[in-house]
């Protein structure tokens, strides 16, 4: 069964992305990268980003929740199939690039989640 192998990273709108951006940066010493977002390093290799979008962002609907969390998983359309199986409601959206594939659920809350497949070679931090 495929499953979740941790945090890929969280994402949260903003009325002023890039004074955010500053605030992580000048306050918690966070390197923003020239994408918006930050990667944040892991000791096994792997890391998570952080990324602000701005507040009036379509990219969380159907949700309206202010964050969205990104898992990395080992199998996005497996996983995906699994959840739909179960009565998770998947959204009829899949991007696969460079970055590696993307398949979205929505929990009972109402919060979008990102089931995010790294590509076989690590892959880069993706754009928001």
């Amino acid at each position: 069964m495929a499953r979740v192998l941790g945090i890929g990273g969280v994402f949260v709108k903003s009325k002023n992305p890039d004074g955010l951006r500053a605030w992580y940066r000048e306050m918690l010493g966070v390197t923003i990268e020239s994408w918006g977002g930050a990667q944040l390093q892991g000791e096994t290799g792997t890391y998570a980003v952080w990324s602000p979008f701005a507040a009036e962002s379509k990219y969380f609907e159907p949700s309206a929740k202010e964050f969205m969390v990104n898992f990395r998983v080992d199998n996005a359309d497996a996983l995906a199939a699994d959840l739909e199986a179960k009565g998770v409601v998947v959204l009829d959206r899949r991007h696969a690039s460079e970055q590696g594939i993307f398949r979205y659920v929505v929990d009972p809350d109402g919060t979008l989640l990102e089931l995010w497949q790294p590509p076989a070679t690590g892959g880069g931090a993706r754009d928001s």
